[in-house]
């Protein structure tokens, strides 16, 4: 009995095994996911400092149109100005250290400067503008949570706390393997009858995009012996990804090699349109994805199933995207009995409100449609029937930035 959509990923995730943990130099650590929370072990700013360019002063000196002499100055990462005393004021700029005795800062554009001393022109105020110790972070705080993947924010984050190794989870080997005598690869001769092998590319290219290892099995054959040294080199990887050679055919054999090598199928089909005949295994603790051999097909079940699976083995928090709603433009009509995904063109209106429709032939050979569409409609199994303006659910596909208005 084939799983619907959702049960097919519930399975899925439950399943695949978290990959180890490394501990890699900083920016090697940029975009991947941060396997233990991190905890501040002292403050953020360390020290008052003044976030203005101006004038450390005592606030309670400051009445407009006072004149307060200049007895020293600070740069940022200065030392040694000495305390404001009553009555005098300290040059300094964005990031230096409060001196002693100064409870503000005035900006120099709220002064007038003189010879060796500065005119109040506007009102100031206790305590402004200045960065107190341990305002942004204390000591103790958890600052970055397992699961987060680190973007350039974080990287400046933990550079700050002088943090030169980061633990993540290893990014996961992934092997990929095409199958089918009629397939050719992309650098030898165009023959009749030939299809050239996209599949590995384009999901090569998949996996490398969040930031896995793809490794390129080639083509094995439509006989045993070739499909045997095949898997049997991929399983060594931390992932097995095969296309075409899982549906009813006579020379769909992947399964019955899999069997033979130890993989425990745990599902095959799932009620979806393109995708159907998708299959998942385990061999010990090995994810194995047999996925159809139509491009399309491949590229939308990689992005529902393996993406997500692929995402929680390096340790990421966020698995799936965001689900938004947007409205047909256009009726559709489909058989009920299998979620169908969609390939959408999404518009935004000046209001902002998200709208979808079809980006072209939905035929699972025609490739040019996945390039056209920016999202993925889940039209709901059980329908047979929606109508414009109808509310759906929709994710965006990856790089999808340039949305039609």
């Amino acid at each position: 009995m084939p799983l619907s959509f959702y049960q097919a990923r519930e399975k899925i995730l439950a399943a695949v095994p978290l990959s180890a943990i490394e501990n890699v130099p900083l920016l090697d650590a940029a975009g991947r996911a941060v396997a233990e929370d991190i905890v501040a072990g002292r403050p953020l700013p360390l020290f008052d400092n003044s976030a203005m360019d101006g004038y450390a002063v005592r606030a309670e000196d400051c009445e407009v149109g006072v004149t307060l002499p200049v007895i020293g100055y600070l740069p940022a990462g200065g030392q040694g100005a000495g305390r404001v005393e009553p009555g005098t004021v300290v040059k300094l700029m964005t990031g230096a250290p409060v001196p002693p005795g100064a409870d503000a800062i005035i900006p120099f554009e709220e002064t007038e400067e003189l010879p060796k001393q500065i005119k109040i022109l506007k009102p100031v105020q206790k305590g402004a503008h200045i960065r107190r110790r341990g305002e942004d972070i204390s000591p103790g705080d958890r600052v970055i949570a397992e699961g987060t993947v680190l973007r350039p924010g974080e990287i400046s984050l933990l550079a700050s706390f002088c943090l030169t190794a980061v633990p993540v989870r290893r990014r996961v080997r992934v092997a990929i393997l095409s199958t089918g005598d009629e397939l050719q690869e992309i650098d030898e001769p165009c023959i009749e009858g030939g299809i050239v092998n996209s599949n590995s590319w384009a999901l090569a290219a998949a996996v490398q995009e969040i930031g896995a290892v793809p490794l390129m099995l080639g083509i094995a054959r439509d006989n045993l012996e070739s499909l045997r040294e095949k898997l049997r080199d991929g399983l060594q990887a931390d992932v097995l990804i095969t296309s075409a050679g899982v549906s009813a055919g006579d020379r769909d054999l992947v399964r019955e090699v899999l069997e033979e090598l130890g993989v425990e199928q745990q599902f095959w089909k799932i009620n979806i349109k393109p995708g159907r005949p998708t299959a998942f295994g385990l061999q010990g603790s090995t994810p194995v994805f047999s996925l159809p051999g139509n491009p399309v097909s491949a590229l939308l079940t990689f992005e529902e199933f393996v993406r997500p699976a692929l995402l929680k083995m390096m340790g990421h928090r966020t698995l799936l995207k965001p689900l938004f709603k947007a409205r047909l433009q256009e009726p559709f009509s489909k058989k009920p009995g299998k979620l169908q995904m969609l390939r959408v063109k999404v518009m935004l209106n000046e209001a902002g409100e998200m709208s979808v429709a079809s980006a072209g032939d939905q035929n699972t050979g025609i490739l040019r449609t996945l390039i056209d569409a920016q999202g993925v409609a889940l039209l709901a199994a059980e329908r047979d029937h929606f109508t414009a303006g109808e509310l759906v659910d929709v994710h965006l596909l990856g790089g999808a930035t340039a949305l039609g208005y």
